[in-house]
This record gives C-alpha cells, structure tokens and sequence, in this order.
C-alpha cells in the first residue's frame, strides 16, 4: 500500500511539472501568435489604404442611389482632360435653406473631383469684399453672367439687415468662362419646392455645364418663320430656355433650296451637300405651305434633319372668345398632313376637351355693380400628361398646359418606331371642327356620359428611315439634277409632332407686360412642365440622351416636417442627445457586470 501511494504521489508531482513548464511555452505561443495577428491587422490596414488611393469607390445605401452619379456623368467626366475651375458664390452668413444648397453643391462636386481630378473649385462669399465699388462691380458681372441675386434677411446681434445672395458658380474651362445659376427660378413654387428641385437638378446642372464647355460650339437650331408662326415674343422664355445649350436662329424659307442646306462644289465639279441646323421648329403656322417649302423640308429631313413639329389640327383663338362669348373653331389648313401622314402621323381636324383642365378667370356674377371674377374650369385647355410608357422626355415632367389642342393617330410605316409621349386623361371628348364654342360652356357642370375616350394621343415620337413624300412625284430634270441632291430615303433620323402650338408660347405679365417663364400660369400661380418637355424633346432630338437621363432623374429630398419641429422639437432633441449616452452607459454596464460574474471566481 505504501508502494502504491508513492507512485500515485511521484505521478501527480510530475504531471504538476509538466503543467508549470507548459505554461510559459503556451503564454509564449499566445504573445507570438497576437503579434502576427496585429502585424497582419496593420498589414491588411496599409494594404487597403494603397488601393484606396488609386481606385475610387464608394457604397451607396440610399434608395434612389443619391450619392452614386450615373453612368452619364462618369461618362462626360471622362471626356475633361483639362482644369474645369468652379467659383462658387454661395458663401457667407445666409438662411438656413442656402446654407443647405452650399453643402449639397460642395458635395456634389466632391463627388465629381473624386472621378476627375481636374474638377477643382472655390467657394466666395460676394458680400466679403471690403469696398462697395468692388462689390458692386462683382455683383454687375455676376448679373450679366445669368446669375440673379436673391435679397434675404440675415440676423446679425440681435438687429435684421439685408444682403443679396448669388446662388450661382462662374465656370472657366481652357479659357473660356459660362455662368451656371444653382438655384431654379420657378414663379409659383414654394421655397422648399425651389430648394428641393435645385438639389435634384445639381448633377444635371454641373454635367450640362462642363458639356457646353468641353463641346465649344452648340448646334444650331432655327424656328421657322413666314407661315404665321409665334412670333418672338410668343416663344421668348422657349428660346432662352434652349439657348444655353444651342444657338438659335429664325428663319424663312421663302422657297431657297439653300435655306435650310449648304452646298460646297470641288474643284472637279462634284457637289457636297449638308443641313444648316440640326434641328428645326415649326411652331404653330396658321397659313398653308408652298410644295416648294415642303420639299426643301423633306429633303432636310432625307439628310437626317430633326424636326419638332408643333401644329394645330383646328384653329381657335380665346381673343375673340372673350369678345363676343362665342367664336367658331375651324380645320387649320396649313398644307401639311399629307407630309405627316407619309411619316407616320396624322394631327385629326378635331379638338380635345378633358375633364383634366386648366380653370380659367371669367366673369361668374356681379355684387351690386362689380363683376365677380372666379377660376372655373375650362375644357379646351386640356393638361396633358406623359404616356403609360416611360420615355426619356417625359420621365418625372409635369403635366403640360395646352390650349384647344388636337387628337393624333399614327400611321403604319415600314421603318418607322412610334413612341406615344403625351395623352389626355381617362375622362375626355372629342368634337370635330367646324365647331362653336361658346365661353358660358365653362359655368356648366359636365356631362358625365360624353366623356368616355381615355388616354387620346396628343404627342407622338417617330423614329427610324423615312420616306420622301416627293418620291416618284418629281421630274427627272429635278430627281437627276446634282445640285439638288434628291433623295428618296432618308438617312435614320426622328421627329417629334405635338397637335398644339401653344405648348411652347409664354404668357405676359398683367403688371409688366414682360414675358413670363415657358409652363408658368399667372392665374393659378402654378409651373408646368412644358418647358421641361421642350428640353427633353430638343435633347432627344439631337441625340444627347446623357442629359436626359440626368434631368429626368429624381432624388427625393425628405424635409423635416416644421410643425412638429415647432411643438416637439425640444422633446426630440434631448432624446437624440440623452438617448444614445444612456444606452452606452447601459451596455458598458452590463459587459462589467458579466466580465465580472464570469472570470471573478477564477
């Protein structure tokens, strides 16, 4: 028994002896093994940060992927092999909503510069400069750029004084120099709605920008005159808005084959011919065409010109209607539905009355002696709306405000894609012209029963290979003749044919009489998207679907909702403050508290 407990005790002191010298290898083993780990965590850390120098990237978990720039822009930014320079003028002491614009356009172009490093800029503050001499010559220049103060109050010690706020950047490129206005002017919008387009429209904004700059020169587009089209002043805000990125230039055919091509002969006799502009408008004629004027059209369009045709199907003015209460709308004959229909359309000799409409001020009673003027609804301005299908040009527009506007129907062409752009509402009429219209209409509650059409085309897109309307019509000496250049095909091109001229003519101020933003209604005090329209179909045209892309883009911007800011905002913040502390305190707490009930018997 002895023998026995001696070897039990000789064995326990051994194994105690192997235990107490394995204890310093595996505490060894242990250290050795935390600093390769830490050697790799800094390793992985350096490794991570070298690539992140060289390749950009960035997770984006916003739904309408805001902080992320579309395909388009890294497109363009990928064309700028030179400094483009923004001199920001949205610095100094301002409102809260221009302070807000600061910080979205600096990060937008922080976005920008991280794919281009040539994208450098500069925020100032105008109202810096010590010498008023100097600040108001910086103000004239910023003017005359396009960039309009805004006169805000700011509240400096207690006291209100005002100050003018340019919400606006002056762009240089290679020497040239273009304003760009960040902030919108939209009459009839409410601030936070102007805030949060101009924050929706910034990548556009930026992206157009520096286009126009790397591109030089912008195409050219002409409004076609003579045939009693708007005149200037009836297209003034269309024209503006399209100048940015096109020159503009009216013109008139008057039967010059060279009016709307140039023609350039070599020394071997051979004659080249090119289109003048690449796009043309026809804006509400009231006359009839000459078949001279229309061939020399069709053969612009065979050589790939675009069109934006803009045509009546009735002719029906509300001057005389407010005259004398009552005028007859007739067919307007301008000579050019055998054109449309060789394309692919046909404007119908009709007018479309919608129960979605604009109103209209007219006379409703009278108080004692005074008339009593209201808004009612008036049926034949109809407001037209994109299309079931999504497209490019009507993507996230407004509806358009038109006036006695037409129905369209489109014409099977071999070649020819047909995209349907703008229709009526669910609940429309139709009435065929000659027709009577009489203003009282509008004091009368519709009739439910009548208007059963639904969705009328009144925009169509056509795309694809057109066929001359001349062809097999001319003579040979015509068909033959080099110096014409006939063709009978065209090369692939497209159109765009609205049934409604007014589409794109500005109202007039009552007070001023100047012209007023394209889509702004002084009666409703509301914007529509007819200018919208304008640039997207302009754009699509000529084949800058990248700008497109970029306008019809929408980032919804969440405001705060400033009641509950007013009644509980105090609530809030010390949940947001206090909230976030006590929970830290309580987690920090609760590890203690295990860590301790865990290794404190050990």
């Amino acid at each position: 028994m002895l023998k026995s407990s001696s070897k039990k005790s000789a064995a326990r002191s051994t194994e105690k002896e192997i235990q107490a010298a394995a204890k310093p290898v595996r505490k060894r083993d242990h250290k050795k093994q935390s600093l390769i780990l830490l050697s790799f965590t800094i390793l992985v850390i350096i490794l991570v940060n070298l690539i992140g120098a060289k390749v950009f990237t960035r997770f984006d978990l916003t739904a309408e992927k805001r902080y992320t720039l579309s395909p388009s822009t890294r497109a363009l930014l990928d064309d700028v092999n030179d400094y483009i320079f923004f001199r920001v003028y949205l610095d100094g002491e301002f409102p809260a909503e221009f302070k807000r614009l600061r910080n979205e356009t600096r990060e937008m172009l922080n976005q920008f510069r991280a794919y281009n490093k040539f994208i450098t800029y500069e925020f100032i503050d105008p109202n810096s400069l010590p010498e008023k001499s100097d600040r108001d010559q910086l103000f004239k220049s910023l003017i005359a750029k396009g960039i309009n103060p805004f006169e805000v109050e700011i509240n400096e010690s207690g006291s209100q004084t005002k100050q003018y706020v340019f919400p606006g950047a002056v762009v240089s490129y290679n020497g040239d120099e273009t304003g760009m206005p960040i902030m919108l002017n939209q009459i009839g919008q409410s601030p936070d709605i102007i805030l949060n387009n101009s924050i929706q429209n910034l990548e556009y904004n930026l992206a157009s920008t520096i286009k126009k700059l790397i591109d030089g020169k912008k195409p050219t587009v002409a409004f076609l005159g003579g045939y009693g089209q708007l005149e200037d002043a009836q297209i003034y805000s269309a024209v503006q808005s399209l100048s940015d990125r096109y020159a503009m230039q009216r013109v008139k055919i008057d039967g010059k084959v060279s009016a709307l091509t140039e023609r350039i002969t070599d020394s071997t006799g051979n004659t080249s011919i090119f289109n003048k502009f690449k796009a043309i408008v026809i804006a509400r004629p009231d006359s009839a065409f000459t078949e001279k004027d229309k061939f020399i059209i069709d053969q612009f369009i065979m050589r790939g010109g675009k069109v934006l045709w803009l045509v009546d199907g009735a002719f029906a003015e509300m001057d005389s209607l407010r005259a004398s209460n009552q005028t007859i709308a007739i067919p307007n004959e301008v000579n050019l539905d055998d054109m449309l229909f060789t394309y692919g359309a046909r404007i119908n000799k009709d007018l479309l009355l919608d129960v979605r409409c604009l109103p209209i001020t007219m006379v409703t009673g009278m108080l004692g002696n005074q008339p009593q003027f209201n808004l009612v609804p008036w049926l034949y301005f109809p407001l037209i709306a994109p299309s079931v299908s999504e497209h490019p040009i009507t993507r996230n527009i407004n509806a358009l405000k038109t006036q006695f506007i037409s129905t369209i129907d489109t014409i099977a062409v071999k070649g020819v894609k047909k995209t349907i752009l703008l229709t009526g509402s669910q609940y429309s009429h139709v009435v065929a012209v000659p027709q009577i219209i009489d203003l009282n209409m509008a004091k009368e509650k519709p009739d439910p029963g009548l208007f059963t059409k639904s969705y009328l085309p009144t925009a169509v897109l056509l795309e694809g290979t057109f066929r001359s309307l001349y062809t097999n019509r001319v003579p040979p000496e015509i068909s033959l003749d080099k110096s014409i250049g006939f063709k009978d095909n065209s090369k692939k091109t497209s159109m765009i044919i609205v049934s409604d001229g007014d589409v794109i003519r500005n109202q007039f101020s009552r007070k001023s009489g100047k012209p007023l933003p394209l889509g702004f209604d002084q009666d409703v005090n509301q914007t529509f998207g007819n200018k919208e329209f304008l640039l997207n179909a302009m754009d699509y045209l000529l084949d800058d679907s990248r700008l497109i892309d970029l306008r019809s883009r929408e980032i919804k911007i969440r405001p705060l909702d400033r009641q509950k800011i007013e009644a509980d905002g105090l609530k809030w913040q010390i949940i947001n403050v206090a909230l976030p502390v006590i929970l830290v305190i309580i987690a920090g707490v609760t590890i203690h508290f295990l860590r301790k009930r865990k290794y404190g018997k050990r």
